[in-house]
């Protein structure tokens, strides 16, 4: 909950100083904004359909670019239901923690353990996906990438906020973290669909 005296300074106490407390709250802000509206498209997508099962969605694009072939597998229902549904939950509640520390709110510790929390189960979850993407399904969903590239630093940047000394080791590389995490992924899609790839070329 928002503490009152956070509101007359402007600023939350909690996030320090550095680098960390400009980019913090941009992240969640825009990280939110852009996974929810992915996970709303994914939803939109996915009633579509449970409606009609010859429907084809918007975003399968070709053979490995393909949310047609992502969302009809159990994958895409990990918990009983469509997976895009916790995105909106997880995503809203992001962005408005971003707004709200835009606008000068404060946050106690439990509720950033809460959040760390929820940005570390969404970041295991999402590579669980990316492996099944990969290795299991063998097609990607451009939209569900969306999601993929917006959790990462969401759960980074959480995670430098709440740790001490992960952010004091990774002060001035904070970026090439998330770089090299970016450029490992790549690289297993494109050795993954390598074979595709090259039929582009």
């Amino acid at each position: 909950m928002p503490h009152s005296s956070s509101q007359a300074s402007g600023s939350d106490p909690t996030l320090g100083s550095g680098p960390f407390p400009r980019l913090l709250p941009w992240v969640l802000l825009v990280g939110g904004l852009a996974g929810l509206l992915a996970a709303a498209v994914l939803t939109v997508e996915k009633l579509a359909i449970l409606r009609d099962p010859s429907y084809v969605p918007s975003c399968s694009i070709n053979p490995v670019l393909s949310c047609g072939s992502v969302m009809t597998k159990p994958q895409a229902e990990a918990f009983g239901f469509p997976n895009p549904l916790l995105g909106i939950a997880g995503f809203a509640v992001v962005a408005t923690v971003g707004a709200a520390l835009l606008a000068g709110a404060a946050f106690r510790r439990w509720f950033w353990l809460g959040l760390q929390a929820g940005a570390t189960f969404g970041v295991v979850f999402v590579h669980w996906l990316i492996f099944q993407s990969l290795y299991r399904i063998g097609a990607l969903c451009p939209y569900c990438m969306v999601v993929w590239t917006v959790t990462i630093p969401v759960f980074w940047y959480v995670t430098l906020h709440n740790l001490e000394p992960v952010r004091r080791i990774a002060a001035r590389y904070h970026g090439v973290v998330l770089t090299g995490w970016a450029v490992v992924i790549l690289s297993l899609i494109a050795e993954r669909f390598w074979s595709y790839w090259r039929t582009l070329l």
